[in-house]
């Protein structure tokens, strides 16, 4: 039990951190090129400026969803390690 919650624990939030950073860096190479990000189509666009809109706000499934593993993760370990407490 202690091993499925560690996992819905630590890897959700390493997914979320993965596909952020991914995101950036593609925003990072745009802008090295001179244009400006479309965070809407996830495009690179060198003739247009468009606006900021966050993570959060474009994934919100996936970020709360992701969260929301997590948190329940917390619960399993917490559980988990109630148990082997219990036993001893």
């Amino acid at each position: 039990m202690l091993k499925y919650g560690l996992l819905l624990l630590v890897v959700p939030p390493l997914l979320l951190m993965g596909g952020y950073l991914y995101e950036q860096a593609a925003v990072d190479a745009c802008v090295d090129q001179g244009g400006a990000w479309n965070y809407l189509l996830a495009l690179c666009d060198l003739n247009q400026s468009h606006p900021f809109v966050p993570f959060l706000q474009r994934h919100p499934l996936l970020v709360n969803g992701g969260m929301l593993l997590a948190l329940v993760g917390f619960f399993v370990c917490l559980a988990g390690l109630y148990r082997g407490a219990a036993r001893r």
